[in-house]
């Protein structure tokens, strides 16, 4: 009896899995370029994505109802790891990094699942769209856990923590007078928030608004990203045959401007093949969302294909110059351990929703 309440034979939706199956093979290909032949990276990298695949079943086997009632506590958690986080944290500049000895990983990664969990699990039997009260206390669940990751510092994370709640308000019908007060609050705190960022944060600002300013300093990265984009042409030069990477002029060319990378090997055909994955994947996830049973299961799902979407946004206008570089990876692709095993959780959440749905004739 329990086990039929609580945890079932997964239903997993095939096209979206084969399809992040896809990406995630074809990440480590460029990966390996990327890194110059490194396989220890690539093995890392391949690792972490079995772990993030294995998660992404466990989830889908356990109902959508279970994971609204521990969001709560999901969330005291994650806002317990921040705060442990700003006292006993590490990282390369910044206080990101947790290390417990046997695991070592970003509680930040977390929360971009754990804050679109609890938003949507506190307007679950809400009435919708939801008044001042219910949106007040949502925007606290929100900036609470963002707070204290801009304070590590890490402006990205925080900014994509903040939208994955706010697009579950957004996707429960808040009123367009609301949306444009909330964003007329944010433009008005914006000199303010101006004064409190990291002179480093500010650099990046000016960078993008003038990369040339600098460009032996604050504006190589876009200059070089740039310029791996548009060595590339229409088909590229050809796997493991970019320069920009291969001869160390591309910063950052197996994280944040890995598509630089494929860019340069591959051309714009395969940046648009890319970006077509990217589509389906996207696309896909919002129609399992809009199959969802419940209201959580469907705010939450929305959200996290949504917030998917802003990541590559983000980082495509990162190395494109477009946008400022926030330390966004490149989704399935860029390496990095708690951003897969994060991700492909996220898309687990999706499966569980769909694969616990119950239709009504």
């Amino acid at each position: 009896m329990i086990a039929s309440g609580w945890i079932g034979r997964p239903r997993l939706d095939y096209p979206l899995l084969i399809v992040l199956i896809m990406v995630s093979i074809a990440g480590l290909f460029v990966l390996y370029s990327a890194s110059d032949g490194n396989e220890r990276l690539v093995i890392n990298q391949a690792i972490r994505l079995l772990v993030g695949f294995a998660g992404l079943v466990i989830i889908a086997l356990l109902p959508p109802r279970l994971f609204r009632h521990w969001s709560f506590w999901l969330y005291a958690l994650g806002i317990v790891l921040l705060l442990a986080t700003a006292m006993f944290g590490e990282g390369r500049g910044s206080d990101r990094w947790l290390d417990l000895s046997v695991v070592r990983f970003q509680p930040s990664e977390l929360m971009k699942l754990v804050v679109p969990m609890t938003v949507a699990a506190w307007l679950h039997n809400k009435l919708l769209p939801p008044d001042w009260k219910e949106v007040f206390i949502a925007v606290v669940i929100i900036v609470v856990p963002m707070l204290l990751i801009v304070r590590q510092p890490d402006l990205g994370t925080a900014l994509l923590v903040g939208m994955s709640g706010a697009f579950v308000l957004f996707l429960a019908g808040l009123r367009w007078r609301v949306i444009l007060s909330l964003i007329g609050l944010v433009a008005a705190a914006a000199p303010i928030m101006w004064m409190f960022m990291h002179e480093y944060q500010r650099n990046r600002v000016r960078t993008f608004i003038n990369p040339e300013a600098d460009p032996l300093g604050q504006g190589w990265n876009i200059i070089q990203s740039k310029i791996a984009v548009g060595s590339g042409g229409l088909s590229g030069k050809g796997w493991m045959q970019g320069t920009q990477s291969q001869l160390e002029f591309l910063p950052e060319h197996t994280t944040d401007f890995i598509m630089g990378v494929i860019a340069e090997e591959f051309g714009l055909l395969g940046v648009l093949l890319l970006l077509l994955a990217y589509l389906f994947i996207i696309g896909r996830s919002l129609y399992l969302a809009s199959q969802a049973r419940d209201t959580f299961s469907r705010l939450l799902c929305g959200s996290l294909a949504m917030i998917f979407f802003v990541y590559v946004m983000v980082n495509g206008g990162m190395i494109t110059g477009i946008l400022p570089v926030v330390g966004v990876p490149l989704p399935l692709i860029s390496y990095g351990g708690t951003s897969i095993v994060t991700l492909l959780a996220g898309f687990g959440l999706i499966m569980s929703a769909w694969g616990h749905r119950r239709f009504i004739r």
